[in-house]
Parts: C-alpha cells; sequence; structure tokens
C-alpha cells in the first residue's frame, strides 16, 4: 500500500507561536485549510477532540462537504457518544462523502480532561471499555441484523444499523497511544495505530510490540503505523534551524505569558506517551537524523510535539527513514499551520513520494533506489 499523508483540522488562523485571543470557528478559514490539503494531495486530516473545543462531527462533515478526496479521521472518545449512535453517525458521514471517513479513538490519558465530561473510569477501565467500543461498531457495520449485546460498559437489546459504511462491512479504526494496553488493543483491532515522533530505535520497538499482539490475536494482517511529527523547514539546514530556535522561543514565551493552552504550571502528563517523550528529551535535543526535542518540554508534552528540523532534503530523507522501518501513514503539521501545510505540499510530499517511485522502480530494474532529486527553492521563514 503506498504511502499516504495526514494533517491536522485548524478552525482559525490562530497558532502556537502566533496565538489569537478568544479566537473561534472562522468557517472562511476552515474551508481554505482544507482545500488546500485537497489540492496538495494530502490523503487525510485529523480533526481532534478536547473536552472544551469544536465538534468534530460537524467540522470533519463540513471538510467533506468542500473537499474532493481528502478523507476526514474523527477523533472520538468512548464516553461522548454511546456505541450505536456513533456506528450510525460514522456510516453516515462515510456515505455523504462516499467513503471518506477514518475513526480514530482516544481512550483518554488525563483523568482530569475525562473527569471534564462526566467519566470517571481509571485507565484500565478506559481500555476495556474501548475494546467493547469497537467490536460494537465492527458488529453494527458488518450486518443490518439486529442483534442484542451484554457487556461489562454497554447492554442493548436489538440494535439494528439500516445505514451501512460505503463499502459495505466497515470503516478504518484507528488507535493510538504508547501503553501495553494501547498495544494490545489496538494491536488485535486495530486499521491503523497512530504513535508520536520518537527516536527510530524506541519506533521500531513500539511497532514490534504492536505487531507481536496482533500475531496473538491470531490477525492475519497487521495494523499500518502512523507517525507524527512537527518539521520545521527552510532552504538550508542553516536557516531552518535559525527558524527552529525563533520557534522554540515563541512557544516559550507563549507559555510562560498564559498564552499557551497548557499553563506553565501544569502537572506532569499521566500518558505513557507524553512522559516517553519527556524521557528521550532528556537525553539530548537531537536524535537520529533530524529528530529535535527542545519543543516537548516547551509545551510540557501536550500532544504531537516532536519536531523534524532541516532543508526540504532532510525532512525528506527523515521521513523515509520511519517508512523503512515499516510506517505506511506520516502525519505531519507545523508552527504556522497554513502555510507549513503548503510548504510541505510542495517541498517534501511529493519528494516523497517520487523517491518511493524511484525504488519501486529500480527494484523492479533490479537496482538500487536512492533518495538523489533537486529541490526547489522553500520560504525560508514567515
Amino acid at each position: 500500500m503506498p504511502i499516504e499523508f495526514i494533517s491536522a483540522t485548524f478552525p482559525n488562523a490562530s497558532t502556537e507561536i502566533n496565538p489569537i485571543p478568544n479566537a473561534s470557528l472562522d468557517p472562511e478559514y476552515l474551508v481554505r485549510y482544507a482545500r488546500a490539503l485537497d489540492d496538495y494531495e494530502y490523503n487525510y486530516t485529523l480533526v481532534p477532540y478536547d473536552s472544551s473545543y469544536y465538534d468534530p462531527w460537524t467540522v470533519g462533515a463540513t471538510i467533506a462537504a468542500v473537499t474532493k478526496n481528502l478523507k476526514v479521521i474523527i477523533a472520538l472518545r468512548p464516553n461522548t457518544l454511546y456505541p450505536t449512535v456513533a456506528a450510525k453517525a460514522l456510516s453516515t458521514l462515510d456515505q455523504l462523502s462516499k467513503g471518506r471517513v477514518v475513526v480514530h479513538f482516544i481512550a483518554g490519558g488525563s483523568d482530569v480532561e475525562q473527569a471534564r465530561e462526566g467519566d470517571f473510569l481509571t485507565k484500565e477501565q478506559r481500555y476495556e471499555r474501548l475494546e467493547e467500543y469497537i467490536r460494537i461498531l465492527r458488529r453494527a457495520w458488518q450486518s443490518p441484523d439486529p442483534f442484542d449485546w451484554e457487556g461489562t460498559y454497554y447492554q442493548f437489546k436489538q440494535f439494528r444499523n439500516l445505514i451501512r459504511p460505503t463499502n459495505g462491512t466497515s470503516i478504518p479504526v484507528s488507535v493510538g497511544g504508547s501503553s501495553k494496553d494501547a498495544y494490545r488493543i489496538g494491536g488485535s483491532l486495530g486499521d491503523i495505530f497512530g504513535l508520536w515522533g520518537e527516536p527510530l530505535k524506541e519506533t521500531k520497538e513500539q511497532i514490534q510490540s504492536i505487531y507481536a499482539e496482533a500475531e496473538r490475536a491470531g490477525r492475519n494482517d497487521r495494523p499500518r503505523i502512523w507517525v507524527t511529527f512537527r518539521p520545521i523547514v527552510a532552504e538550508t539546514e542553516e536557516l531552518a534551524w535559525e527558524k527552529a530556535h525563533r520557534t522554540l522561543d515563541a512557544l516559550s514565551t507563549n507559555r510562560a505569558q498564559g498564552n499557551s493552552r497548557v499553563p506553565a504550571n501544569a502537572p506532569a502528563p499521566q500518558n505513557v506517551g507524553s512522559q516517553r517523550l519527556l524521557d528521550i528529551a532528556s537525553r539530548g535535543e537531537v536524535q537520529d537524523r533530524a529528530l529535535w526535542y527542545p519543543t516537548v518540554t516547551a509545551t510540557g508534552a501536550r500532544g504531537a510535539s516532536t519536531a523534524l528540523v532541516g532543508s526540504p532534503q532532510t525532512i525528506v530523507d527523515s521521513i523515509l527513514d520511519y517508512v523503512d522501518l515499516g510506517a505506511e501513514l506520516i502525519s505531519i503539521r507545523g508552527y504556522d499551520n497554513l502555510n507549513d501545510a503548503i510548504d510541505y505540499g510542495r517541498y517534501i510530499l511529493p519528494k516523497v513520494r517520487e523517491a518511493l517511485k524511484g525504488r519501486e522502480s529500480a527494484q523492479t530494474n533490479g537496482e538500487s533506489g536512492g533518495r538523489s532529486g533537486s529541490l526547489k527553492r522553500i520560504r525560508s521563514s514567515e
């Protein structure tokens, strides 16, 4: 299967480095951003979830309505929607978009955040609930026949789903995380497994853990691996690192001044993924080819926060390193949201695809593939 690219959805022009106070949904910006992703041939956009943020379902439907090929990944916390309702909602959006829907599950990594919407289960219980939730969705999509469910977290009688997915049987299910429970559920039930950008050694170990769980579950296939980065790219290495340090200064200043969504005095994160990022950050600023960690500490490792820094060729080569490990979906989003998405679409996505096409051609011809190619001039900063 070809390598595919993911971005994230942004509802307005506010960014982490240039926050707009009290910014809310800007329909024109949202449409412009979504269409830019479509035009530059991104494959997916993730519509995130937060207890205090916009509703991903209506935003996702808007994106699907104004794009032609872009697939919409709806982030879903099981505590927010009963699974029978979610099965119908996802099928409905999938039909309206002609098969362009993926669901990404968030078990919940913060007790405080979960409690804001009435969820007081333990982490272990949240993962148990997630497993049950996915099994219900799969059953609801497989057949229009009524069925009962008597589980630990959900019980119902004679539910029938007449809203079928576009392909008739299923919608891709994505699971993310870095804990043993996440590996177990994602490895056994997920079509896609999402990881944050860690060094190659650690990423390889995580992929092996996911694949081992898939094998243990008796699967004949394995989840596709999704890895996320925040590239900081400029025409040359020197300009890219100058841009990276300007970005870091802005992130640190905004957090210190209270202009960040993560307060300066925020407690240490509970989720294993963030803890892993902070631990790796303590080992040094740069890992492998160009993986930069000061952005992790500057943001408290809340969410995807590892940067790839360098010229377009360095970013392309770094992405290919992860492709070589088995990553099939690469999520890239920057700090100047729209401009970065356009830069990636011009200078990164085509070059990765070109390099992979060259490898395929070389293998067909019995040659060894390379990673060379001329690069166009890129904006050094905005």
